[in-house]
């Protein structure tokens, strides 16, 4: 998924219980959900950003050689705009993009 495009607030806002449990009905579930996928989003976003990083890497052992490069500069800088991963993934499950089950529940219901 493309997280640049992503609609998710900047910032941190209030939410709305009800929402939160409309889902699941229960609102522990729903933070669990959304613990994981924000932990998903970030290890995308760590893993490209240190794929972009390698370009610039330098595999010089002395210390007087490193400089600043303003391009990675400025990828750093993109990278730490976007929205938190937590916030991504709330935008997610608000917009019913997160697939979610809980294996209990079907286990209880054949049961």
């Amino acid at each position: 998924m493309d997280y640049k495009k992503t609609k998710a607030a900047p910032s941190t806002i209030s939410r709305d219980l009800e929402v939160l449990t409309q889902e699941t009905g229960n609102i522990y579930e729903t933070v669990m959900i959304l613990a994981k996928r924000a932990n998903q989003i970030s290890s995308e976003l760590k893993e490209e950003l240190n794929q972009k990083l390698q370009e610039f890497a330098s595999y010089t052992d002395n210390l007087e050689e490193i400089f600043e490069n303003r391009e990675q500069i400025e990828i750093s800088k993109f990278y730490e705009r976007l929205p938190k991963p937590t916030l991504i993934a709330f935008e997610e499950l608000k917009e019913g993009e997160i697939y979610h089950r809980n294996p209990t529940r079907e286990n209880k219901k054949r049961i």
